[in-house]
């Protein structure tokens, strides 16, 4: 395996391993479309395919961490809005003290590294 594509590889897999923290930090704001989070993840090239969002949609709902309900559109079908449950804020709570952990110890070895390159 050549070193580019071990690094994209490395790349995709610390995307996905965000993901679900990302999509709870952007429904945590307000109400949102499924088509509006995917346009937040793609603006922040944290997701590029619109097939990976549905299913993890549809992971943290059937965990009781998000709710949806259902609004009129003025152009089109009738749209699926997603809101965090109670259940999804402790689970955001948790996850931004343990990336803020994370976050923490990876800039320290990051100090470190470009301190001693």
């Amino acid at each position: 395996m050549n070193k580019d594509k071990y690094t994209d590889n490395i790349q995709s897999q610390m995307r996905k391993g965000s993901l679900e923290f990302a999509i709870l930090l952007i429904i945590s704001r307000k109400k949102i479309y499924a088509g509006d989070i995917l346009k937040e993840l793609k603006k922040n090239k944290l997701i590029v395919v619109e097939g990976t969002l549905y299913p993890l949609l549809n992971r943290l709902k059937s965990s009781e961490l998000l709710s949806h309900e259902w609004k009129e559109s003025k152009s089109g079908p009738p749209r699926k809005y997603y809101d965090l449950t109670s259940k999804g804020k402790k689970l955001l709570k948790a996850l931004l003290e343990a990336w803020k952990d994370l976050d923490h110890s990876i800039n320290s070895l990051i100090s470190h590294y470009e301190k001693n390159s």
